[in-house]
């Protein structure tokens, strides 16, 4: 039966005359520096979140060991968010054809009989399933987020970040193992031009011992790949530019012409009215917001806002799907000038919890580090590029804050709560 030429765990089954050493270890060595760069960026963002600030940034608490790298995450440069997202989901995008060819090369090692010829064979195995498993759970899982398509059962967040974990843990194992042999199948470049294969490689197990006859040449493919990935980067990289770019990111949810007109025309992820605010409760007479610290509490009107001292700073919005808008300017009350009201020191001012008058949704509430409060560029918007905040953008109040994550600029606020967390 395992020389039955009908059966996938049959070496002749395979036919192409592409897969090889030479071809597989290519687009392997592609993956090694974007994966690591992807994974990296991953748990950038991550930090980004401050989630060992305060639990309801947090949305993977049982991580443990898993956080060694937190850090605070800093203001400067502000748009430090933008970039490192808009690499994680642009790179990510543009290597899912080299994903897809590395897996169709070596698809006959999934086959292969017996699954375990010894302990390190049966280990080897292991690995690359995790492999091939985690790389396209990771991959899917990204794409659906950024396509906002949340199909997957439970919170994207701790199922992308175990998930990168586990995919890059069985990375790293089978990278370790196979580096050697794919380094060996380049250097054999220059001596055989074609690419040949080479029987006593690593690796030659995929060359068919019936290969059917050429259409295209291994760097032929190489090209198609490459092309593909530089499609999907032209339609994918707009959304992180923003500005007239935005409008080549056709495969993104956020491309294409920035929504509306006017000041308050540019990307927004949630309505109001997705969120259920309502205009009774953003109006002139009902709301309020609730500041509290040291010294008590004070509730402020937006007329009483707007006889405080008022700043502007230009601001980028980033998400964790990888869009931005351009530099925006926004108008309003200093965070730290806030919490001098109730009693800190305006030069160092403590973190401070955000609560918003939405009432459902992941983000609703946030916390913000003392060294982002303190950073003069942090505000309570009232105003946006020179007229006030529409509904959808968080009239009647806003928090900005440089190079944090779209989702900590908190929209419709209704309390600050000043303290340490």
């Amino acid at each position: 039966m395992r020389d039955d030429p009908r059966l996938p765990s049959t070496p002749g089954f395979w036919r192409s005359p592409l897969r090889g050493p030479w071809f597989t270890s290519v687009l392997g060595l592609v993956l090694l520096v974007g994966i690591t760069v992807l994974f990296v960026t991953g748990l950038v963002s991550y930090a980004a979140y401050n989630p060992d600030l305060s639990p309801v940034n947090d949305k993977t608490p049982d991580k443990g060991l898993l956080g060694f790298y937190l850090f605070a995450w800093p203001t400067h440069p502000h748009w430090l968010y933008r970039l490192n997202q808009g690499v994680h989901v642009t790179l990510g995008i543009t290597l899912i054809p080299v994903l897809l060819a590395k897996l169709w090369s070596v698809v006959p090692r999934l086959f292969t009989l017996p699954p375990a010829r010894s302990l390190a064979h049966a280990l080897e195995r292991i690995s690359l399933l995790l492999l091939v498993g985690g790389g396209l759970f990771e991959f899917v899982t990204g794409v659906l987020n950024v396509q906002l398509d949340y199909v997957f059962p439970g919170s994207f967040y701790p199922l992308h970040f175990y998930g990168a974990w586990v995919f890059f843990a069985a990375f790293v194992a089978h990278a370790c193992l196979k580096l050697p042999a794919a380094l060996r199948a380049l250097r054999h470049l220059r001596e055989e031009p074609g690419g040949g294969h080479l029987r006593d490689e690593p690796g030659s197990d995929l060359v068919s011992p019936r290969p059917a006859a050429p259409t295209v040449s291994r760097r032929g493919a190489l090209w198609f790949v490459g092309g593909g990935s530089l499609l999907l980067f032209v339609t994918t990289v707009g959304q992180s530019l923003g500005g007239p770019l935005r409008r080549t990111a056709l495969l993104a949810p956020h491309g294409g012409r920035d929504p509306g007109s006017g000041p308050n025309g540019f990307q927004i992820n949630k309505t109001a009215a997705y969120a259920g605010i309502s205009a009774s409760e953003t109006s002139a007479e009902a709301w309020r917001l609730v500041v509290t610290g040291r010294t008590g509490t004070v509730r402020l009107s937006r007329a009483d806002l707007l006889q405080l001292p008022l700043h502007s700073a230009a601001l980028p919005i980033a998400c964790v799907e990888g869009w931005s808008t351009s530099d925006q300017w926004w108008r309003g009350v200093r965070l730290r000038d806030l919490a001098a009201l109730v009693g800190y020191d305006r030069d160092d001012p403590p973190d401070v919890f955000v609560e918003s008058l939405q009432r459902h949704g992941a983000f609703r509430r946030a916390a913000l580090r003392a060294n982002q409060v303190a950073d003069p560029r942090s505000l309570l918007a009232l105003f946006v590029n020179g007229e006030e905040l529409s509904p959808d953008h968080g009239h009647p109040a806003r928090v900005i804050v440089p190079a944090a994550p779209g989702v900590l600029n908190t929209k419709w606020v209704a309390r600050l709560t000043f303290g340490d967390l």
